[in-house]
């Protein structure tokens, strides 16, 4: 595609954001990003070895920061304090890297967000010089307070993570789409290729997913769909689809010039 995706002043081809966890091993990872074709890849600093365990596989050498974008993000974190030490851990780790995916998870059930500590916790990393991509509710007043705060990309749920139900509130995230001044990518829920050409189909700039893909039956398969569904979703919102016409049938074929019998 030539409809380039442009984030922290850096221009990407794909607008599929990926994860990197729950695969059965690195080599399962690599194969599943690359057919997903994502140039962004989620790296979870408290789960996953870049480096801070010495004498283990790193993922870096499966993934290395020279062909992929790193996006360290803070999953298993549950207060601002705790998200905050583990970004300077990861900037430390990946030589001054500020490029960064903020999650501060409400409780371990749900994996909803604590938008309170959300907020909190991103004032703090603005204020230190990251580039915060932000996970959070679908609530429209309370990403305009993100993207206000300096947010370079707020990132609503679509549904619970690693649940797979899709995008629930659809009408919310166009709410956030239409004020929005900065990135929305779609963040948590997204089950298969539909979900995600959906929400590119309602104006999303991206859609960032991990368990959709890994935890298919086929993850690499899975990837390949999930990039052809951002690519049609991506397309089809380009192309402005018809109108909906309730109970008022239209004729697909001209109506003119027809033979008379």
């Amino acid at each position: 595609m030539t409809d380039t995706f442009t984030l922290a002043g850096k221009t990407y081809s794909s607008r599929l954001l990926v994860g990197t966890g729950k695969y059965k091993d690195f080599d399962e990872t690599k194969a599943a990003i690359d057919a997903s074709g994502a140039n962004i890849i989620t790296v979870a600093i408290r789960r996953t070895n870049i480096g801070q365990n010495a004498g283990e596989p790193s993922l870096l050498d499966y993934l290395p920061p020279s062909q992929y974008t790193l996006l360290p993000n803070t999953a298993g974190c549950y207060t601002a304090d705790d998200a905050v030490r583990t970004l300077r851990l990861a900037r430390e780790l990946l030589d001054g890297h500020d490029l960064v995916k903020l999650e501060v998870l409400g409780d371990s059930h749900t994996l909803f967000p604590n938008m309170p500590e959300t907020l909190k916790a991103a004032e703090t990393l603005v204020k230190d010089g990251f580039k915060v991509m932000v996970y959070c509710t679908d609530d429209p007043i309370q990403a305009r307070m993100l993207e206000e705060i300096g947010c370079i990309a707020v990132m609503p749920l679509a549904s619970l993570i690693g649940s797979g139900m899709g995008i629930l509130n659809p009408w919310n995230l166009r709410l956030i789409i239409d004020q929005a001044n900065v990135p929305i990518i779609v963040d948590a829920g997204v089950g298969t290729a539909s979900d995600a050409a959906i929400a590119m189909e309602l104006g999303c700039d991206g859609v960032l997913m991990n368990t959709a893909i890994a935890a298919a039956k086929d993850p690499v398969l899975m990837a390949s769909a999930m990039k052809k569904g951002v690519e049609a979703g991506r397309e089809a919102f380009l192309a402005g689809r018809m109108p909906k016409k309730l109970y008022s049938g239209s004729p697909s074929s001209p109506t003119t010039g027809l033979i008379q019998s």
